[in-house]
């Protein structure tokens, strides 16, 4: 088999041609895989108690049903979410509404590491299509957050929205489960998941053209921006949990 420059040539613009941002083409780079590795630890983190309600909902419906309204539920819901997640993509090149969902999620992060135990009741369904119905209304009230977070993300990158929502089924159904046994019988990992919000916030805040500047005014990078908000979250988290302990003590 012989090649020529032709054919190279046009295999090189197909690959670069695959990945489009904004008209121009983006080809794969490093960029590229350390958003798709966010995305990734945003839905594993952020998608434990969509799985609580997708079992909630279908704990009624009868074994030969049970997965099957799961697997069709979860595949509409994600279908919902990425319709979402598009809009906001849209809605965050809007002047200052990308460095507003940042602020958004980073009380999310605090929010992840402060909330209490406990959550919506979700009542079983006693039908297939009521249980999914359920899937579908909860995730796209509950997965604002997750939204929020991937459109933060994949900063105009539709492809990797797409990606991500691909692989976020698997994790939805088998991943998210034990994340959340997980946080619960290692704490640090809450944090860690915190961690990954703080830096995506942080990263859509310094967007913002009169942030980013004033960064560069004071010789601080965005990297360097993200690690002191990543440390100011954990620590504010870190110290209302302390407080809270200690009130309940003297309680």
């Amino acid at each position: 088999m012989t090649f020529n420059r032709r054919s190279i040539s046009i295999n090189k613009l197909v690959l670069d041609d695959f990945i489009v941002y904004g008209g121009r083409n983006q080809p794969l780079n490093s960029d590229f895989f350390v958003a798709l590795l966010t995305i990734i630890g945003i839905d594993l983190i952020l998608g434990g108690d969509n799985a609580i309600v997708v079992a909630m909902a279908c704990r009624k419906l009868p074994p030969h049903l049970r997965n099957k309204a799961i697997t069709i539920g979860i595949v509409f819901a994600i279908a919902a979410r990425g319709l979402l997640t598009v809009i906001a993509i849209h809605l965050l090149s809007i002047p200052y509404l990308m460095g507003i969902g940042g602020v958004l999620l980073l009380y999310i992060a605090y929010r992840l590491l402060t909330a209490d135990e406990g959550g919506a009741a979700i009542t079983g369904a006693a039908s297939m299509a009521g249980a999914i119905r359920t899937i579908v209304v909860a995730d796209v009230v509950m997965g604002f957050d997750n939204v929020l977070a991937v459109a933060g993300a994949a900063d105009g990158n539709i492809i990797l929205v797409f990606i991500g929502l691909l692989i976020s089924v698997p994790i939805l159904i088998w991943g998210s489960r034990l994340i959340l046994w997980a946080m619960k019988k290692v704490p640090s990992i809450l944090y860690m998941g915190a961690a990954v919000l703080t830096f995506t916030a942080s990263g859509m805040i310094a967007h913002e053209s009169f942030i980013y500047f004033w960064l560069l005014y004071h010789g601080l990078s965005v990297f360097a921006f993200s690690c002191v908000m990543i440390t100011v979250v954990l620590a504010a988290g870190w110290l209302r949990n302390r407080i809270s302990r200690v009130i309940i003590i003297r309680t």
